[in-house]
């Protein structure tokens, strides 16, 4: 079962009290279909330990490994994916779409 936005955020703020180095990835734009709406998160840890979720798939690994160079370099990133529908499946938007993905480091 997936975490509510809520129990992300409040995760976030308990990861940091707890002195983890944490980044936050938040979907910002979504075009077509796309897995997970405008305002989905994903928190992750420096030990790659995540919660949440963006999208699915391939798409969801490469925002955990951009995460993990949020919160070593402190430079947010706006990321983007899209894909045409015969690769879809495949890469974690399963009717294709494109959609943007915003990741900061929470300090």
């Amino acid at each position: 079962m997936l975490s509510t936005e809520d129990d992300i955020l409040r995760a976030a703020e308990s990861w940091r009290r707890d002195g983890r180095a944490v980044a936050l990835a938040t979907v910002i734009e979504t075009w077509g279909s796309a897995p997970r709406p405008v305002g989905s998160h994903l928190l992750i840890d420096g030990d790659s330990r995540f919660i949440g979720s963006v999208s699915g798939g391939c798409v969801e690994g490469e925002v955990i490994t951009e995460a993990l160079d949020v919160i070593a370099d402190g430079r947010p990133r706006t990321l983007e994916f899209g894909v045409a529908d015969e690769t879809a499946w495949r890469a974690g938007l399963s009717c294709g779409g494109r959609i943007r993905v915003f990741v900061e480091r929470i300090e």
